[in-house]
């Protein structure tokens, strides 16, 4: 069995190999969209979710490009909206993220503005993905409720909104056939684990970002491992 396991892995390596040399670009392209939580704020780029999950996937031996990322600190859906419209883009991208909406709770806006903003953005998600929505993986919104900061505040209040939102995402992503990793329980560490918060006591630290991407790394794998084989 441990033999087949092995001679499975090297024949998609070598299968994934020999269709990126049919492209000119072999490297495979990651576009990340959001917010604060896609940037890494206060623990840098470099520390990102997505920059983490694309070193992941080379230490599983495949060419991927560093992410391109459109995403600023306080962006609600609108923002990213008119960002995504204005930025210099080359689709197809062999893999898309979206999270967002966690700036259209925090500043109050009428949540049901959210699902029509939310669909746009993952439509044109899917469409920058070549119109592939299994290469879509769309992550819940954390739930900052359990941070030092969320502590200081209306925390059940926060934290309710914040399912709300996330209820409205996965079922729009589930009926679009994109992938819904929910990290929201990783989030919610936060309350009884101080080193999965940065230093401003809001966003995530590395190590929760490091969560993150060990509940995003396999599904990625296995969306490439049948793209190699297909």
């Amino acid at each position: 069995m441990v033999y087949f396991k092995q001679l499975f892995a090297t024949l998609f390596l070598i299968s994934f190999s020999f269709l990126g040399c049919q492209s000119q670009d072999s490297a495979i392209s990651f576009l990340a969209l959001g917010d604060s939580y896609t940037i890494g704020e206060r623990v840098g780029v470099e520390e990102s979710w997505p920059v983490q999950l694309s070193e992941q996937l080379r230490a599983e031996g495949l060419d991927v490009a560093a992410p391109k990322i459109i995403a600023q600190t306080g962006w609600t859906t609108q923002d990213l909206k008119k960002a995504i419209a204005k930025a210099d883009l080359e689709p197809p991208y062999d893999l898309v993220s979206l999270l967002i909406g966690v700036n259209d709770q925090y500043q109050g806006i009428d949540i049901s503005k959210y699902p029509s903003n939310f669909r746009f953005l993952l439509d044109k998600a899917i469409t920058l993905a070549g119109h592939k929505p299994d290469h879509v993986l769309v992550l819940s919104i954390p739930d900052y409720g359990a941070t030092p900061f969320g502590q200081q505040r209306n925390s059940k209040k926060i934290s309710a909104e914040i399912e709300n939102y996330n209820s409205i995402n996965k079922d729009i992503a589930t009926r679009l056939g994109a992938h819904y990793i929910n990290i929201t329980p990783i989030s919610q560490k936060a309350k009884i684990n101080p080193a999965l918060v940065a230093s401003d006591g809001l966003h995530p630290s590395e190590k929760m970002y490091k969560q993150w991407v060990e509940k995003v790394l396999p599904i990625t794998l296995t969306e490439f491992e049948k793209e190699a084989l297909n």
